[in-house]
């Protein structure tokens, strides 16, 4: 007892706070609590206007503190549990500048009152005379901004976790808005909360996977903190060997649910089919960038020691992931669905760069988030605007005849379904390049043979998209004709981006490479 009580500090350890440095995050989780405060006693009229100024103002303030104060304040903080560096700040911004444009298309209301894509009034049964009464009312569910802050929030801090727990309340604070947003919609409204429960259910056995994947490593290494697991698998005590390996599958496989790996995908096409079409654009751009972010800090910086004992079941995931995604992307029936199953893929290409284990690994993972990120947002923002009888037009049949009736409309969406094939001249070319060519220069004989893969994976891809692109422009439809809305200028700003984005990246991508190559050095 006495050795217990000599061996604990004598006073209370106050945490150093570099608050420069996670002031980006600090903006946005402040804009989050002030616009609950809105949501509780704003008057109802002035609520929405409220609610979609201070979210894009907090986003737009949290990049411009990102810029201008923290990338100058780059280290470790609050006693080593958060690190700010070069990937951090990197994922950080991109996160910030999608985050916008997900907010301008979920405040679409396409002449309505309210955001055309949630429900008025999320706790009324589907098909209740409550929600009859909500809709007569103009009730609108205004809480979608703060808790997408509060979902950025823990974006922000996912890569840049320098501790398993703080990575686990990162995984959970972006987790659980998520779960509310997609129960929100306000067409199919069963199809939406079931895509919410099954994505609780799922999500919840993945965060016990990586909670007890921290168990076992704290065990192993007396620690917490990458660092000193990194150190404790360099000495190789050999005492609790048996708990490394364990440990970091059980880590990985919560890690890889994030991102919609094989096998553990299951999640993806339904909760993307049944939540607000804007929400499965912010969850497939932002929650990727910050689940990879994680990743590769995890894998890069706490675990690379022992890569040898995890990499060839990692490659597995990632070549299943990669096969799967294409190839039940052919079978797909509905829209979402499909772009669920193209993510699939994407997440196998992306996993390809971060198995090379090199810098230029780093620098092509996220290159690649970036690139795939701007334009899902994109695209999810055109399907919902693209209506048939006036719901969205989900099955692809409905979407015969777009090329004639909205011509610009069509050729946007087909620019960006090339641009997810990987068509020369588009962000995806440069993004599977920049992905593929470090697994082919470090990757060894697995990297060759994981590129191999992944490009008959993309042909099988560019198969689905273009057969889609044929049937916009050269298929008459059989039924009720489609039409697209005319958006609000939030989400022409949300496409308008997205695919100038997607150009840019495609025809003059060295500025954005050479910025992710010099951002891809982690602090240990």
């Amino acid at each position: 007892m006495t050795a217990l009580t000599t061996s604990l500090p004598t006073q209370f350890q106050v945490a150093q706070v570099d608050y420069a440095a996670i002031a980006p995050m600090l903006v946005v989780f402040g804009g989050a609590i002030i616009g609950v405060l809105v949501e509780a006693f704003a008057p109802r009229s002035v609520r929405y206007a409220a609610q979609v100024g201070l979210a894009v103002a907090t986003l737009v303030a949290a990049l411009v503190v990102l810029v201008t104060v923290s990338v100058d304040a780059q280290g470790v903080t609050l006693e080593r549990a958060v690190v700010v560096d070069g990937p951090t700040l990197f994922l950080q911004g991109a996160i910030l500048l999608m985050s916008v444009l997900g907010v301008l298309t979920m405040a679409e209301r396409f002449g309505g009152e309210g955001a055309d894509a949630f429900t008025p009034m999320g706790a009324a049964i589907p098909g209740s005379p409550h929600e009859a009464a909500a809709l007569r009312a103009g009730l609108m569910s205004s809480e979608v901004f703060p808790l997408t802050l509060f979902a950025v929030g823990g974006m922000l801090l996912f890569p840049a976790a320098g501790d398993l727990l703080t990575m686990f309340v990162a995984l959970e604070v972006l987790s659980l808005p998520l779960y509310l947003l997609c129960g929100l919609a306000r067409r199919r409204r069963l199809l939406s909360q079931e895509a919410s429960l099954k994505y609780f259910l799922l999500g919840a056995f993945s965060s016990a996977f990586f909670l007890f994947g921290a168990a076992l490593l704290y065990g192993y290494s007396g620690s917490v903190y990458l660092a000193d697991i990194a150190k404790a698998i360099s000495a190789a005590a050999g005492d609790f060997e048996g708990l490394l390996v364990p440990g970091v599958v059980f880590l990985l496989v919560g890690l890889l649910f994030k991102v919609g790996a094989v096998p553990f995908h299951s999640w993806t096409p339904d909760v993307y089919q049944g939540a607000p079409t804007p929400v499965t654009g912010f969850m497939a751009a932002c929650t990727k960038v910050a689940a990879f972010g994680a990743i590769l800090r995890l894998v890069y910086v706490g675990l690379e020691a022992n890569r040898w004992d995890w990499r060839m079941g990692v490659i597995a995931v990632a070549a299943l992931t990669m096969v799967v995604g294409s190839v039940l992307s052919v079978t797909q029936t509905d829209v979402k669905r499909l772009l669920a199953y193209s993510s699939i893929a994407h997440a196998g290409f992306i996993l390809v760069a971060v198995l090379a284990f090199d810098r230029l690994g780093v620098a092509g993972t996220m290159f690649y988030l970036v690139a795939y990120g701007f334009a899902t947002i994109a695209a999810f923002a055109i399907v919902s605007m693209v209506r048939s009888g006036g719901s969205e037009a989900s099955h692809l049949s409905q979407w015969a005849g777009l090329g004639r009736n909205h011509p610009v409309v069509a050729a946007v969406f087909g620019f960006l379904l090339l641009a997810f094939a990987g068509i020369p001249l588009t962000s995806g070319f440069m993004a599977k390049y920049a992905a593929f060519a470090p697994a082919i220069n470090t990757g060894g004989r697995s990297g060759v043979v994981l590129v191999v893969v992944g490009v008959l994976c993309s042909v099988i891809t560019a198969f689905v998209y273009i057969r889609l692109i044929v049937l916009m422009y050269f298929t008459e439809p059989a039924g009720t004709e489609v039409v697209a809305h005319m958006p609000s200028p939030y989400t022409t700003i949300a496409v308008t981006v997205g695919t100038l984005v997607t150009v840019v990246l495609g025809i003059f991508p060295s500025q954005v490479l050479d910025l992710a190559e010099s951002s891809s050095l982690f602090l240990r």
